[in-house]
């Protein structure tokens, strides 16, 4: 309702982007516990989810749009004892990408960023042994920079990135498989 009341007030959306997320408990699958399962799902993906159901329509009004979900590159490949948040994350990349295609004649692009680690308040919600196992899989020996993924970020809220939709970019140094 408060999204909504929004869009009103501004009269038209151009971009939005789904950044909020949460990194979830370190446990295995076996260990997970469930209340945390679904709280994880329900801010990384039915967040998500929400605020595109939401928008979409305005967008579709106005012939005009682009939508950038942050997913993570633990979408793509899974993270040991994150299991709530690699599903979270890859379910947000399966929602871009099926967005997209329902709004490719609408004007709207639905894309959606897949980043390695970056430092961020997320990591505050992480066990060091976890911190420790992402940077190992990076090839380039760091974390990505807020600033690396605002770039291309901004880039994907332009009319320049107007042919491309349902797409998932790695920001991820090296790290994504596919």
């Amino acid at each position: 309702a408060a999204m909504k009341a929004s869009i009103a007030a501004l009269g038209k959306v151009d971009a939005m982007v789904n950044s909020a997320g949460v990194a979830g408990k370190n446990a295995t699958v076996a260990e997970y516990p469930i209340d945390e399962w679904l709280r994880v799902m329900d801010i990384n993906l039915n967040g998500v989810f929400y605020c595109c159901r939401t928008v979409a329509p305005h967008m579709v009004a106005n012939k005009y749009g682009r939508i950038v979900n942050i997913a993570s590159v633990a979408g793509k490949e899974g993270n040991p004892k994150a299991s709530a948040y690699s599903a979270s994350k890859a379910a947000v990349i399966g929602l871009t990408k099926s967005l997209g295609k329902e709004l490719a004649t609408n004007g709207i692009t639905v894309n959606c960023v897949t980043p390695a680690a970056v430092k961020t308040p997320i990591f505050d919600q992480a066990e060091q042994f976890h911190i420790d196992y992402m940077l190992s899989k990076i090839p380039m020996g760091r974390f990505g920079g807020v600033d690396e993924i605002a770039a291309m970020v901004a880039w994907m809220c332009t009319e320049d990135c107007s042919f491309t939709t349902g797409g998932t970019f790695d920001l991820s140094g090296g790290r994504a498989t596919y």
